[in-house]
């Protein structure tokens, strides 16, 4: 329907522009047409003659496209040949109107608009792979689409922005990702994206403005009901707006980083467990120090620095806020007017007596300055910065923070947690309810699993599909056991180097399972370890002779044959 509704369009749009071109064309055709059929001609027998219908078309056509000229079939009167002048005059300069309005047409915004319309939407048709639709190409939506491409997953991206298009064409992707410049919240572009599409598996709402995200999310639930929906959003409002028609999963990313701050100060290796598990696979793993305890100064008192104070207030942590307008913001309690920049508006949120301070204006340049000052105040204080714009990386990294608060960061390594395995926020949620000391424990074993490297995470299913030779055992009555799946199918004594962290069985949810724990039809498991284990342990799941080896620690031929052979023997 997208498809055939952007043809439509285009169609019309040239049928518009060509209509008076086209008309004047044909009125000059008919004219001329006309005079050489009434003007009378002599043959070459001196006899009077006219020329037929066919005849005058044909030279009145080669005359006005100035392909040549020639009196035919016989040569021309007098009055012939002042009629031809004026054919002449009449069609060409018919002609450069036309070409000219054709020339101004294919130039036309509106026409290219929709033309690009058509051909994304005949390359979105012609997709037969699951693919994402991603709403908003800023920083986060690169970084998701990034890391889909780096997993061979397609996409189509969707924003009003001509800019980011263009930066979506030129950046280096590992695969062709077709972009269209429109707003996403408008039905017909979604349908064009491939909302309906059976091979779509989940949209995105990534754009820079709450209520656009609100439109895309209400106009997918409603055209796709089923459809899986992640979305962006900066307020409370429109967080409960989003969920009151059961938007999938809805982000915050100023909660976020609250919430994770707030855990870094309840429980540090928990934190570093969040951390670690939703960083990119082979990068360093991260450390940071420790926050304090104590007295904290809060920089800017809008959606951040609000959230932030609810979670600090929520760990007992006294807080200070600084804030530029506070009738504005609503800032009451401990509130001082200024922005932080200034050395006597930070002695007087007693930045002596402070042990920590968060920047969090929506201003890189202000940031910055007031970590500064504070620095020069209180050498030892603890800083916490919120950075705005992805390209001012390098300066943040040169400020030395202890931590930095990345909102782009954040939403694209939550998103690619929920896309990639969505068994990870059942995990997480369940780990924060236990104490530092379990956290630390559950450290100790991801620092070894990939040599201080971040551990790649993988989920087993236990189906026909990914795992028929266990499907088979069990429906053999045989004893299968969490550590079968996670020995090494070359030496069965072996355990990979693998840490599983949930088993789902329907609704039940087993956090760090064990090697004796069964595993039965239909289960779920969440594993990190080294990328190799996931390979090894897919043989395992595959591959008959592997698990009978396994089991028994026999390993023989097999194949349908040996198969038959084996059931006809028992």
């Amino acid at each position: 329907m997208a498809r055939h509704y952007a043809q439509s369009r285009a169609f019309s749009l040239i049928l518009r522009r060509m209509r008076a071109p086209l008309i004047v064309l044909i009125i000059a055709y008919a004219i001329s047409i006309l005079g050489f059929v009434l003007i009378p001609g002599m043959d070459d027998q001196g006899q009077p003659w006219r020329m037929g219908f066919f005849h005058a078309f044909y030279v009145v056509s080669y005359t006005a496209t100035t392909i040549g000229f020639g009196e035919l079939p016989f040569a021309f009167t007098n009055g012939q040949r002042f009629w031809a002048l004026a054919t002449i005059y009449i069609t060409v300069i018919s002609w450069l109107y036309a070409i000219g309005t054709i020339l101004t047409l294919i130039q036309d915004p509106a026409l290219k608009r929709t033309l690009t319309e058509n051909r994304f939407a005949n390359h979105v048709r012609n997709m037969r792979q699951p693919f994402y639709i991603v709403c908003g190409y800023g920083d986060t939506g690169t970084q998701v689409v990034k890391a889909l491409t780096q997993r061979e997953t397609p996409a189509v991206v969707i924003d009003i922005r001509p800019e980011r298009i263009d930066m979506l064409l030129l950046d280096e992707l590992r695969i062709y990702i077709p972009g269209l410049c429109a707003d996403a919240g408008e039905p017909n572009i979604l349908r064009a994206a491939g909302l309906n599409s059976p091979y779509c598996i989940g949209l995105l709402a990534l754009t820079d403005d709450d209520h656009s995200n609100l439109e895309i999310a209400i106009t997918s639930k409603l055209l796709n009901p089923n459809l899986p929906i992640i979305c962006r959003a900066e307020s409370k409002d429109t967080q409960a707006n989003m969920a009151s028609f059961g938007t999938d999963h809805i982000i915050n990313p100023y909660d976020a980083f609250a919430e994770q701050l707030a855990i870094a100060l309840h429980s540090p290796a928990m934190h570093l467990i969040f951390e670690w598990l939703t960083q990119h696979t082979h990068e360093a793993l991260f450390n940071c120090t420790e926050p304090p305890h104590g007295p904290w100064i809060i920089c800017g008192y809008g959606r951040f620095g609000k959230a932030v104070e609810k979670y600090l207030q929520f760990e007992g942590i006294p807080t200070t806020i600084i804030e530029a307008d506070p009738e504005k913001t609503g800032c009451e309690g401990r509130c001082i007017r200024g922005r932080g920049t200034e050395a006597v508006t930070l002695r007087a949120a007693d930045i002596d007596k402070a042990v920590g301070i968060i920047a969090g204006t929506d201003d890189d340049a202000n940031n910055l300055s007031i970590l500064m000052t504070a620095r020069d105040l209180n050498p030892n204080i603890y800083t916490v910065v919120r950075q705005n714009r992805r390209s001012n990386s390098i300066i943040f990294d040169a400020a030395d923070v202890n931590l930095v608060m990345q909102y782009s960061i954040i939403l694209s390594l939550k998103i690619q947690a929920l896309l990639t395995s969505p068994l990870l926020s059942d995990f997480l949620r369940l780990a924060r309810r236990n104490d530092n000391s379990w956290a630390k424990a559950v450290t100790d074993k991801l620092r070894t699993l990939a040599d201080n490297t971040v551990p790649s995470i993988w989920t087993v299913c236990i189906d026909e599909q990914t795992s028929p030779t266990l499907v088979e055992a069990i429906n053999q009555n045989e004893d299968m056991r969490l550590g079968h799946l996670t020995s090494d199918p070359r030496n069965k004594n072996k355990q990979l180097n693998c840490l599983p962290l949930l088993l789902k069985r329907g609704d039940t949810l087993l956090l760090l399972p064990q090697v004796e724990d069964r595993i039965e039809n239909g289960d779920q498991i969440l594993f990190c370890g080294r990328e190799k284990c996931s390979r090894l342990m897919a043989w395992t799941q595959q591959n008959y002779n592997a698990l009978r080896y396994i089991i028994t620690g026999q390993n023989r031929p097999d194949g349908h044959i040996w198969r038959w052979f084996a059931k006809r023997q028992r």
